[in-house]
């Protein structure tokens, strides 16, 4: 009686928040409406998903290189139906493939870029026209099983299930630029790891993984759950995964893992250190120490020169990939971090965790410029929107100006302006006093210290942080976030139980037949500065300290 009472209370709870949340949200430039919506089977039962938290990624496949054979496309009846889609995670970093445009820019002439969202009448599909060839995809974890959706379909439920059996997927990254095929990799509760063809996936009929490669198999190099993979760009084939163990493994996808996979023993787990492995033969081939306790995320630059690495420990740390270094590293206010993403250009860093702040970081500073208030629980998701273009302005003077999102346990999409004019001019000019900007109006002695490379650093004070306020606050799902994505024409927000909401920019229809995909062209095309970047809201965007609420998630 008592647990069908909790059920009922539940569920009353959650229609009641499901009608609060509005099927749009206003910005400056024009209100965003919800397009869409992709989902994990109903038929789910509360257990079976309760023990991870759904990440989503998106993959656009290319036109199939020569070469490769074909599948035949065949469907099992007892299959899962056909459609669906996502884009998250963000995470605005590099170890996704996040491919898109400028929101509501126009072509050469005149006409808008759209997606093919395909029919409205709501049928189900038994042969994707796309599955082996090309499209835009979306893939994310429920349970024991990773899900593929079709994006450009208007079915909410997925095409393909990926079953795992005894150990659960907790992340995944797809490579468009995979030279053999194996674009796709999955990270297990168990440490193991997979790297598969997607498009094999898609053109088999079974809920098995067919063709992969399996690392770390049965622990051989740890046991400790794998937390975060990513491919390293321009690496040729080469990923990191990182784990609950706060080390990180450097592997090479084509080799196979023979000879002696162990490494020495870690003398001093407080500090960060390096291992190679000690046969050439080996895979992994080297081992980074990184904290003492898990990490969270990890994220490489766009030109895959840093590796940005979040953790439990309440630390950020940046390191230069290539000569295996600490750049630099810093302290939450208050407690882990749980996800992290870069700036196109990799001249700032976004943190957020448990501290329910956005977190900007420089690297040209190596210091926190910027902390965003506005979420209620934890920060679980942020990425920059490398696609927005502000209005149009009357100003004479271009000033850079950066469009980020974040999205929280309190089931809430924010949205952020970072004018650098306003914010990170001021705070170099330290002879000339105080800043607007400083919610205490005084000089603060954070920027008067200039911390050596591969330093880590304290927490900085509250008072020192000039703050932002969001553009945007909307509730948009009625349980915990845990990431959203930026498209050309689209954001997508992901939560925890495997539901991700399209959300139209403003411009754009909401049906249109053309065959162009959702995704368009790929964030390393688009230029950072122009057009993309120009002019700031005339909004004031910071605001004095708030009264803050640590850990709890807060609902709309």
């Amino acid at each position: 009686t008592l647990q069908t009472t909790s059920s009922s209370s539940s569920a009353t709870t959650n229609s009641q928040t499901q009608s609060l949340i509005k099927a749009y949200f206003k910005t400056p430039e024009g209100r965003y409406k919800l397009h869409s919506e992709k989902t994990r089977p109903p038929n789910l039962l509360p257990y079976s998903y309760a023990k991870t938290i759904s990440q989503v990624t998106v993959a656009q496949l290319k036109d199939k290189p020569s070469g490769q054979p074909t599948l035949a496309p065949s469907f099992s009846t007892t299959g899962v139906r056909s459609a669906a889609a996502r884009l998250l995670g963000g995470n605005g970093g590099k170890a996704l493939s996040f491919v898109g445009g400028s929101g509501y820019s126009r072509t050469s002439n005149g006409s808008s870029r759209y997606a093919h969202f395909g029919g409205s009448n709501g049928t189900h599909h038994t042969v994707n026209s796309n599955l082996g060839s090309k499209g835009s995809f979306l893939v994310f974890n429920v349970g024991d099983t990773v899900y593929i959706s079709d994006l450009n379909s208007p079915d909410k439920d997925p095409i393909k299930a990926l079953q795992f059996g005894n150990s659960n997927p907790v992340c995944h990254a797809f490579d468009s630029e995979a030279k053999d095929g194996h674009d796709l990799l999955i990270g297990l509760s168990s440490g193991d790891i997979y790297s598969a063809s997607l498009r094999q996936q898609l053109q088999d009929s079974g809920k098995k993984l067919v063709g992969a490669h399996h690392y770390n198999k049965e622990g051989s190099v740890t046991s400790s759950r794998c937390a975060s993979v990513a491919w390293v760009p321009k690496g040729s084939g080469a990923f990191v995964a990182a784990h609950a163990d706060g080390n990180l493994y450097v592997y090479e996808k084509s080799k196979e893992s023979a000879g002696d996979s162990s490494f020495p023993v870690i003398k001093d787990h407080t500090q960060f250190s390096v291992a190679h492995a000690r046969s050439s033969k080996s895979n992994p081939i080297s081992r980074w120490h990184i904290c003492q306790g898990a990490i969270n995320s990890i994220v490489y630059s766009e030109d895959g020169a840093n590796l940005a690495t979040v953790g439990r420990d309440g630390y950020l740390r940046v390191f230069d990939y290539s000569k295996e270094q600490l750049v630099f590293g810093g302290k939450s206010y208050y407690g882990a971090l749980l996800c992290c993403a870069w700036s196109p250009d990799g001249k700032y860093i976004l943190t957020g965790g448990e501290e329910d702040l956005v977190t900007v970081w420089s690297m040209e500073d190596r210091k926190v410029v910027a902390w965003g208030e506005g979420h209620n629980s934890w920060v679980s998701g942020v990425a920059f929107d490398s696609y927005w273009s502000p209005p149009s302005s009357d100003d004479a003077e271009e000033n850079i100006v950066y469009r980020f999102g974040s999205v929280g346990q309190d089931t809430k999409l924010l949205l952020w302006d970072l004018p650098m004019d306003e914010i990170v001019v001021p705070l170099r000019r330290s002879s000339l006093g105080g800043s607007p900007t400083f919610s205490s109006g005084s000089q603060s002695s954070h920027w008067d210290s200039v911390y050596p490379i591969g330093t880590l650093q304290p927490a900085p004070s509250m008072r020192d942080i000039p703050k932002l306020s969001p553009l945007v606050s909307h509730c948009v799902h009625s349980e915990p976030l845990s990431g959203l994505v930026f498209t050309e024409e689209t954001i997508l927000t992901a939560s925890w139980e495997g539901h991700v909401k399209i959300w139209m920019r403003p411009g754009e229809p909401e049906n249109k037949s053309n065959t162009e995909t959702l995704l368009g062209v790929s964030p390393k095309d688009q230029p950072l500065t122009g057009k993309g970047y120009t002019e700031p809201s005339k909004s004031n965007p910071f605001s004095e300290s708030k009264s803050k609420q640590h850990g709890y998630p807060a609902r709309c």
